[in-house]
């Protein structure tokens, strides 16, 4: 009896260290095949962990090492502690998809206790194109201030590129924005890495010879898209064609064109290019209206009947709104010196409600000069989609519009401010068709080239020529920021705009379409937290331990009732 039962122990630890085995040998075989292949799940309602196919492939293609320097290290509010995990979340998905060809750290620029040297730091990092925010934080019992770089430099080859990481419209609450700059985070960082690692650059010509925006007024855009694509000045009219260019920019033509250019801008869109369109059907400018103010006419450049070819009509009127920007104004003397003061200009409207497209997604007030509204006609094939609109408390003034300054010294009637929100700038996507199907003989059509419906091409329009002029130092005769508001001291979104609308026509991964991505805020109810602040502490901590303690007291029980047998 006592052999009989030796040799059942000896076979139960035998298939006990058979099942350990075997056991042992399932759990390396699962890791060996883990490693063979890769997959993650992401089970979050807004899929915020996982990244867009477009950044994957870019991430996949990179052929050498990308390096970022994230500078958001240190003790942060919650808010920021959220960006900063959210960046090394998407840094590792970045770098585990790339094949270990995305290398990052985090760096503190506060960490030296030497403050001279902390200065020169701060100073080399603005130098690179990082702006310091002030943060006010609590440390222990007393609330300090902080500088802080919310943004990283990346670098490739040689080559390096700063990314603003704190992002979104001013007007939104602090914890708006963080989560904006949240839904931001694999945009800017994608964006970065495919400027840096593009192998052809893309080419952007801006067109001259009908009164456009000049070299001077342009500069601010201009710079900031020559460090991403090839920028040329094209006079228009010493062209046969705007064939070689990847997009175009048309702003705030003044002047007739004549049949031979508007054709060619005819040929260059109906074959799939790219156009960029800023217009002012007004003629005025601020300074053009003097004491007694000015008459403002439509111009006569010759362009409707394109415009509404390709399925849009600019209108000849003018929009005010209660949404505006300042001009300086005299409103008394003291002695013999002027005194002035910001006075609201309804001619300047502030455009603060967009669409939730790519080129317009979390995108910063825009400031707008003398905006006329826009209306869609039927072009077959065409989507359009607006992008900007004026608020809710606008009205629109029909050509001739008598402008004068001593309308800022008005009181306003809110009643009359009744017909907004306005679209004052669209997307028009799709195979447009020639103005010119009719108009010329088979042996010209022969000679140029012609095509009367051609490749899917872009079209974005903004009812603003000025949208994209930046202002001039008159002293230095140098360039101002664009979006810059010298009199306001504040930068508007103007320069975002207009790059997210060229790199949104000349994106063909794709990448752009991730700046529509939205991660939902879920704050929790504070007045129903407190109520029920009790009862959850006792399930969340008292409940686990009484759960745990009932097994053990089971499992005792079972083991006693098992071996006692």
């Amino acid at each position: 009896m006592v052999a009989e039962n030796t040799k059942k122990v000896r076979n139960r630890k035998t298939h006990e260290i058979i099942r350990f085995f075997i056991l042992a040998g399932i759990i390396i075989l699962l890791n060996v095949l883990a490693t063979q292949v890769f997959f993650r799940w992401d089970l979050t309602e807004d899929k915020r962990y996982s990244i867009s196919p477009a950044t994957k492939k870019l991430l996949e293609n990179l052929d050498d090492v990308v390096y970022v320097e994230v500078y958001l290290e240190g003790e942060f509010p919650a808010g920021f502690k959220r960006l900063q995990s959210s960046i090394k979340e998407k840094l590792d998905e970045f770098r585990i998809y790339s094949g270990q060809n995305i290398q990052y750290k985090f760096v503190d620029p506060s960490a030296s206790p030497d403050q001279k040297a902390r200065n020169e730091f701060y100073l080399q990092l603005a130098k690179k194109g990082l702006q310091p925010t002030n943060l006010n934080a609590m440390e222990g019992d007393k609330r300090v201030e902080k500088i802080i770089f919310p943004g990283a430099v990346i670098s490739y080859r040689g080559k390096e590129i700063p990314v603003l990481l704190l992002k979104g419209n001013q007007a939104a609450s602090p914890e708006q924005r963080l989560n904006q700059s949240v839904e931001g985070v694999e945009y800017e960082l994608a964006s970065a890495i495919r400027k840096l690692t593009i192998k052809k650059r893309k080419k952007i010509g801006f067109l001259e010879g009908h009164g456009e925006l000049n070299v001077l007024e342009t500069s601010s855009l201009m710079n900031a898209l020559s460090e991403y694509y090839d920028v040329d000045r094209v006079d228009i009219t010493q062209r046969n064609t705007l064939e070689g260019f990847d997009a175009i920019v048309l702003a705030r033509p003044t002047e007739r064109f004549g049949e031979p250019d508007k054709f060619k801008i005819d040929q260059y869109l109906v074959k799939g290019g790219n156009v960029f369109l800023l217009y002012d059907p007004m003629n005025i400018s601020l300074d053009s209206i003097g004491e007694k103010g000015t008459f403002s006419f439509p111009h006569n450049t010759n362009l409707d009947d394109l415009f509404f070819r390709f399925g849009f009509r600019m209108n000849n009127d003018m929009i005010q709104d209660l949404s505006s920007g300042f001009i300086p104004m005299v409103v008394g003397f003291v002695g013999n010196q002027p005194q002035t003061e910001m006075t609201p200009w309804r001619y300047f409207p502030l455009v603060n409600n967009f669409s939730k497209h790519p080129i317009t997604k979390n995108l910063d007030a825009v400031y707008t000069k003398f905006v006329s509204t826009i209306d869609t006609v039927k072009a077959p094939g065409i989507r359009k989609t607006p992008l900007m609109f004026t608020s809710r408390y606008a009205r629109i003034l029909p050509a001739p519009v008598r402008v004068n300054f001593n309308e800022a010294r008005l009181d306003v009637n809110p009643r009359v401010f009744t017909k907004g929100p306005l679209p004052v700038a669209y997307m028009l996507e799709g195979s447009f068709r020639s103005l010119y199907k009719n108009r010329l003989a088979p042996e010209k059509q022969q000679q140029v080239g012609f095509v009367e419906f051609g490749k899917p091409g872009k079209l974005v329009i903004v009812s603003d020529g000025d949208l994209i002029r930046n202002d001039v130092n008159k002293k230095t005769n140098t360039p101002l920021e664009l979006g810059y508001d010298r009199f306001a001291g504040v930068k508007f979104g103007n320069k975002e705009f207009a790059m997210n609308a060229l790199d949104y026509m000349l994106d063909e991964s794709g990448l752009i379409a991730v700046r529509t991505k939205e991660i939902v805020l879920r704050p929790l109810d504070k007045v129903k937290l407190k109520e029920e602040r009790t009862r959850w502490q006792m399930i969340n901590i008292v409940l686990p331990l009484v759960l745990l303690a009932l097994y053990g007291i089971v499992r005792f029980y079972l083991r006693k009732r098992k071996y006692a047998r």
